[in-house]
């Protein structure tokens, strides 16, 4: 079957903070494995990141890392379509049409955004309108399938939302995106708080396990983490700390809990955590080495980005042209 006939999966990652073990687990691994069955695109959503405040030369330097450990995880550029989210100016051009049908009220009820802008003197628009230009990433390519997380279903229920009234005011123009929920996986909680998931963004580096930390650094952060009274190493909800680290385990080295239990019988936290760090550390050598690779040839990373964009561009201009038309915009002269 060709790739054009394939359903189109789209997800992103805000490059913020430090790529880690909980995007890996919870998204980049799942992503590599669904390479043969969608059309992937996958953006690096740099228009998202301006919500807060940046420096351009750290931004601009987290954009291109980020789109070199895309590749160093597994996402292949000749399978999958890797965009920078500024490269494709649709995006930015239907958000503002799609605001139009997109109501205060709806934005208002956000949980991100009512968490975000607390304690915030001054909130900016683009950290009430986010979800807009998520919607506008999201039907900008036809999209039917989105992975999500919990922490974004509010957001893509609003994406759904506004599809079905633009198409009802001005007939089927968007695909109404469906959820994708993966068979596999584990939420990767962090080190320290086992109780908040593992966040790239944590300003404290020693609740994430980066894809970048060093051996010797990957060592010293499990060694550290949290885990709870007690010395039996089992999955026990009741233990949050142990637990999420029996769940990092198990997906990085494809055992279940009751082999993990037995391979730890009559072992101490230490000798589990130790064989983590090292499970850890083999899993991301080539990840780093591969990355090492790839930021070493800016070429590279420029043609991906150039072909990336030249795809998703035809795409969304399709879409776009379309969008246009339906609400009476009047076509320029070619």
């Amino acid at each position: 079957m060709g790739k054009e006939q394939k359903p189109v999966m789209l997800s992103g990652i805000q490059p913020s903070g430090h790529l880690c073990i909980g995007n890996y687990i919870g998204a980049l691994k799942n992503w590599v494995e669904l390479q043969d069955n969608y059309d992937n695109i996958f953006l690096v959503v740099d228009m998202h990141a301006l919500t807060v405040p940046q420096v351009p030369a750290e931004l601009r330097k987290r954009c291109l890392s980020f789109v070199a450990q895309y590749i160093a995880c597994g996402i292949d550029p000749a399978k999958s379509t890797i965009v920078m989210q500024s490269h494709v100016p649709q995006h930015a051009e239907l958000m503002w049409v799609l605001n139009s049908v997109t109501y205060m009220g709806e934005l208002s009820r956000m949980t991100q955004f009512k968490d975000k802008s607390q304690n915030q003197k001054n909130v900016n628009i683009g950290l009430f309108s986010y979800p807009v230009l998520m919607a506008a990433d999201i039907l900008l390519y036809q999209t039917n399938l989105v992975p999500v997380g919990a922490d974004q279903k509010q957001h893509l229920e609003l994406a759904r939302d506004v599809a079905e009234r633009f198409n009802n005011r001005y007939s089927e123009t968007f695909v109404v995106p469906e959820p994708y929920i993966p068979k596999t996986g584990a939420r990767i909680m962090s080190l320290q708080e086992p109780a908040k998931k593992m966040s790239k963004s944590d300003d404290n580096l020693n609740n994430i396990l980066a894809l970048l930390d060093s051996p010797e650094v990957i060592v010293k952060k499990i060694k550290r983490a949290v885990t709870d009274s007690g010395s039996e190493v089992r999955y026990d909800e009741s233990k949050p700390g142990l637990s999420n680290l029996v769940s990092m385990y198990s997906v990085l080295s494809g055992e279940s809990f009751e082999e993990i239990e037995k391979r730890f019988s009559g072992k101490l936290y230490g000798d589990f955590k130790t064989d983590l760090a090292d499970l850890v550390v083999e899993v991301l050598r080539p990840v780093q080495s591969r990355y090492n690779e790839i930021m070493a040839d800016k070429g590279y990373l420029e043609e991906v980005l150039a072909t990336g964009a030249q795809d998703a561009y035809t795409r969304a201009r399709k879409t776009l042209s379309k969008v246009y038309r339906k609400i009476g915009f009047v076509a320029p002269k070619r």
